[in-house]
Order: structure tokens, then C-alpha cells, then sequence
């Protein structure tokens, strides 16, 4: 009787544990599939932190209808962030100091991003002959077409209206 239930039980113990066995290949390539997402969302969310006051502006003065740079999810993590700061702020420096310094302008006390910084895009919408400028006093511009799903890396102050426009999309 003891063979009989072992019997079973290495039964319901193989159904259990059978897994799905990768190739080395399948496996680097989860790997690397999850390391850019990680890095694509520490980029972002390292960005909102650096510059929230002026990435909640943006978003706040964006046009009726104009589509929106922040997913909601990044939207929510901005405003806590600003929240949490201004809470961190006022319980840690500013209720120490003289009542006519206990307020701190966000947009004035956090730097503006670097619009010359670049940054990696996907393209959503094909673009034709957009203007690079160049990098050096030696270089010339030039025009280049985008074609739609390309990725690249390009100076955000080239790319800024396309991706108002939702044309690009930041990655």
C-alpha cells in the first residue's frame, strides 16, 4: 500500500514541478526583454524626480485636447512625489525658519531639464525631413525621415513638438 500511494504522489509531484524549460538563447533574451523595461522605467521615473514641479506644469498648461506626455500612472507619481517633497520640506526645514521663509517656490528651487539632453524615442507616426541640428561648429544640419516603430536616440529639443504632438514617444 505505501508503493501505491509513492506511485501517486511522484504523479501529482511531476504535474506539479514540470516547468517550461528555456533555451539559453530564450533565456538571455527574457533577460534582456526585462532589463530594459527596469531601465526604461528607472529613466523615467529617475527624470519625474529630477524635474517634477516643471514635468506637473507642463502637464497643467497643455491645451485642451493636446495629448498627454505623462501616462496616468507617471501622472500619479509626479503629484505624489511633489506632495511628498513639500510634506518632507515643511516638517524637516521650512517650519524652523523665520515665518517670511517658510515657502519655497518648486519651479524656482528645482532646475529646468536640459532641452539639448537627448533621448531615446520610438516613433508612432511616420515624420519626414526633420531637421537635426548639429552637435559642432564643424557639422552642417541635415534633414532626416523617421519611419514609423524606428527607435533613436536625438536631442529632445529637435523631437519636443512631435512628441506634443504624440508623433514620437519617449522610451
Amino acid at each position: 500500500m505505501s508503493d501505491a500511494l509513492s506511485d501517486a504522489g511522484s504523479d501529482v509531484n511531476q504535474d506539479d514541478t514540470q516547468e517550461d524549460v528555456m533555451t539559453p538563447a530564450e533565456l538571455i533574451a527574457k533577460l534582456e526583454e526585462v532589463s530594459l523595461k527596469f531601465t526604461k522605467l528607472s529613466y523615467l521615473t529617475v527624470t519625474i524626480e529630477k524635474f517634477f514641479p516643471h514635468v506637473l506644469e507642463r502637464e497643467k498648461s497643455r491645451g485642451e485636447g493636446d495629448p498627454s506626455l505623462l501616462s496616468p500612472e507617471e501622472f500619479a507619481f509626479a503629484k505624489e512625489y511633489y506632495a511628498n517633497t513639500e510634506t518632507y520640506l515643511k516638517a524637516v526645514a521650512l517650519k524652523r525658519m523665520p515665518p517670511n521663509l517658510q515657502t519655497v517656490d518648486m519651479l524656482k528651487a528645482v532646475p529646468e531639464p536640459c532641452m539639448d539632453s537627448f533621448v531615446f524615442l520610438r516613433v508612432k507616426e511616420r515624420q519626414e525631413n526633420i531637421l537635426v541640428e548639429p552637435e559642432t561648429d564643424d557639422q552642417r544640419e541635415y534633414v532626416v525621415d523617421l519611419e514609423e516603430g524606428s527607435q533613436h536616440l536625438m536631442r529632445y529639443r529637435t523631437i519636443a513638438p512631435l512628441v506634443s504632438g504624440g508623433a514620437v514617444q519617449l522610451i
